[in-house]
């Protein structure tokens, strides 16, 4: 493997993965201004002035009285945290995506969006179904093209040469992650189409 190979494995991860800066921007904008509260709190609690929305005291007597509470209480906010906890954990380890996927290539990274490789699956299928590009809406998410199909009024539509059309597009695309595809014909066509 060339250095070029690596630089475009590289980039290629770079632009169909998406980092967790926002999230974390977010959690520590709270953080912030939690601690800033509760900062806030202790000053005004040290100069003896009314608290803001509850004074360090009261804060630290709540806490320590919620063992006197009802366990199935306790117990359902303990879960509710750990389950906010779980999902924090689970979105800070796993690569976010972004809709893109790669297509091969030996010289370049190429990078397609998903809204481009639904544009040319909707123009295939359109050609493959004989209907106007209007009748015809295409979604690409991950691992998944799902084709919708309107045909125009008593003219009979071959679903399974759409398929064809559209899974030949896709084997010839050779997109990572690789993409199926889901065809589906309206029961009902439509007037002038």
């Amino acid at each position: 493997m060339s250095n070029h190979d690596s630089l475009y494995k590289r980039v290629a991860r770079r632009e169909t993965h998406s980092p967790r800066s926002a999230l974390a921007i977010v959690l520590a904008v709270l953080l912030i201004i939690v601690a800033a509260w509760v900062g806030t709190e202790v000053v005004l609690a040290l100069l003896a002035l009314p608290a803001l929305l509850v004074a360090p005291a009261d804060m630290f007597t709540s806490t320590l009285g919620v063992l006197e509470q009802p366990a199935q209480y306790v117990g359902i906010a303990g879960v509710v945290v750990a389950i906010i906890g779980l999902i924090l954990l689970i979105a800070g380890l796993t690569p976010g995506r972004r809709g893109r996927h790669t297509i091969a290539s030996t010289r370049t990274a190429t990078v397609a969006d998903n809204a481009v490789i639904a544009s040319a699956l909707a123009r295939h299928a359109a050609h493959a179904g004989k209907v106007s590009p209007d009748n015809v809406t295409v979604s690409v998410s991950h691992r998944r093209a799902d084709v919708h199909l309107t045909p125009a009024s008593g003219v009979p539509v071959d679903k399974a040469v759409i398929a064809a059309a559209v899974t030949q597009q896709l084997e010839q695309y050779e997109l990572t992650p690789r993409v199926t595809a889901k065809v589906r014909v309206a029961q009902t066509g439509k007037v002038g189409a």
